[in-house]
C-alpha cells in the first residue's frame, strides 16, 4: 500500500521561514536516505531544484549528503536525487518529498510520499488539492504536525 505523509507547518514554527523550511527539507532527506530509502525531491522548476542543490552544498562538512540533480551524477545516481516537473528521476526512486505547489502527476510512481501543508492561506489550498489528489490515488494518508523548532 502507497502511503502519503503531510506535515502541518505551523505560522510560529522555524520551518514556517524559508531558511528554516530548507533545513527542515535537509533533515528529512538525511533521515530517509539514512534508513537506505532512495529518495527524490520534487521542486517547482529548475531553478528551484538548483537552489535546493546548493542548499545541500552548505552545510557542515560531517553533515554532507551525495545528492545530484537529475541527469548528473552517477549512472545509478545517489541517494538523494533533485528534479522538478518534466524531467524523470532515476528508476530506482521509492519515496518523495514533494516541495511543488501543485505537481501531483508523479505520485503513483512512489510507494511513499511527503508532503506539507504551509501556513500561508493560498498554499494551504494547493496542499489540499494534493491531499485529494492522492486520497482519490488510493494512498494510505497521515498527519504530522511538526513539534520542533
Amino acid at each position: 500500500m502507497a502511503n502519503a505523509t503531510f506535515y502541518l507547518i505551523t505560522e510560529e514554527s522555524h520551518q514556517a521561514t524559508p531558511e528554516g523550511f530548507e533545513e527542515y527539507i535537509l533533515f528529512l532527506s538525511r533521515h530517509f536516505a539514512k534508513q537506505g530509502a532512495k529518495v527524490y525531491l520534487n521542486c517547482n522548476n529548475k531553478a528551484h531544484a538548483e537552489q535546493i542543490a546548493e542548499r545541500f552544498w552548505q552545510v557542515d562538512s560531517s553533515e554532507f549528503m551525495a545528492h545530484n540533480l537529475v541527469g548528473e551524477g552517477p549512472r545509478y545516481a545517489t541517494n538523494i536525487e533533485i528534479g522538478y516537473q518534466g524531467v524523470k528521476p532515476s528508476w530506482n526512486r521509492q519515496l518523495v518529498i514533494n516541495l511543488a505547489e501543485n505537481e501531483t502527476t508523479f505520485a503513483n510512481k512512489f510507494a511513499e510520499v511527503v508532503d506539507f501543508v504551509p501556513c500561508e492561506e493560498k498554499a494551504k489550498q494547493l496542499a489540499r488539492e494534493r491531499y485529494k489528489i492522492y486520497r482519490q490515488a488510493g494512498y494510505q494518508l497521515q498527519t504530522i504536525e511538526i513539534k520542533h523548532n
